[in-house]
């Protein structure tokens, strides 16, 4: 019994001697769960990971985790050695992750933001944004365009007789109103602007930033700029909208 202890021993450190890290890090990953799933509990669990985002210090990295066809299906976040899984899909755009190690909530502790695009095309560009809380690893929510859209702002867009359009927008109490010179759509019966087609994050002077303009016609014609400022409001554990510029798009 002891002869076949030591063989299972010397295959077992073999076999770990010959692990290559040439371009993929084994990463030992850390379970947190939250105080609602009864504390923080540890699970060792080696997996072959590919580095795929990291801040400029090198205290937090981004890993793929699950891969198929391209596409990445879940990651790994690694703060300074905690580690927690994420089912955050990265599609292969060409764009890499960007990710941010800053203070957003003004503690005077660090907040870890990944900016993912998520889609690109002609006249396309989505992205997703995800802001992790360094204590627990927990996910800050971020007031989603959709809700911003639903309750935030209201539009208009009136046909006129010569083919030009009148755009109206009103939002925290301000009204914008300019003309455009041309229908894209003159059969297509469209009252409001669409959004949705382009929605993009950026991280300005520690804050967070969207870009959301308006859209008239099924192609989509950008006409209205929104661009939106976050605040975080503590009560809530959100960042909710801050403030919301809205003008005419250039041409």
């Amino acid at each position: 019994m002891k002869k076949e202890i030591g063989t299972l021993m010397l295959l077992s450190v073999i076999t770990l001697s010959g692990c290559s890290l040439d371009k993929s890090t084994t990463v030992t990953q850390e379970t947190v769960k939250t105080s609602s799933e009864q504390g923080t509990t540890q699970s060792e669990q080696k997996n072959d990971a590919k580095l795929i985002a990291a801040s400029d210090d090198k205290t937090v990295k981004l890993y793929a985790l699950n891969e198929e066809k391209n596409e990445i299906k879940s990651v790994v976040l690694d703060i300074d050695g905690k580690q927690k899984n994420f089912d955050w899909e990265i599609p292969n755009t060409g764009t890499e992750p960007q990710l941010f190690y800053t203070d957003l909530t003004n503690d005077g502790k660090e907040e870890v933001v990944i900016i993912i695009q998520t889609g690109r095309g002609t006249g396309l560009d989505n992205h997703d944004i995800h802001v992790i809380s360094v204590e627990d690893l927990s996910e800050i929510k971020v007031q989603s365009y959709e809700d911003i859209v639903a309750n935030e702002i209201k539009s208009k867009v009136v046909k006129n007789d010569d083919g030009t359009l009148t755009i109206t927008a009103k939002a925290q109490g301000k009204e914008s109103k300019f003309d455009y010179d041309f229908d894209p759509a003159p059969n297509l019966n469209q009252d409001e602007l669409a959004f949705g087609g382009v929605v993009v994050y950026a991280l300005e002077n520690q804050k967070i930033k969207l870009n959301m303009p308006g859209s008239v016609g099924v192609s989509p014609v950008y006409v209205a700029d929104f661009n939106i400022t976050y605040k975080f409001d503590s009560a809530k554990n959100e960042f909710i909208v801050d403030q919301i510029e809205m003008m005419p798009t250039k041409k």
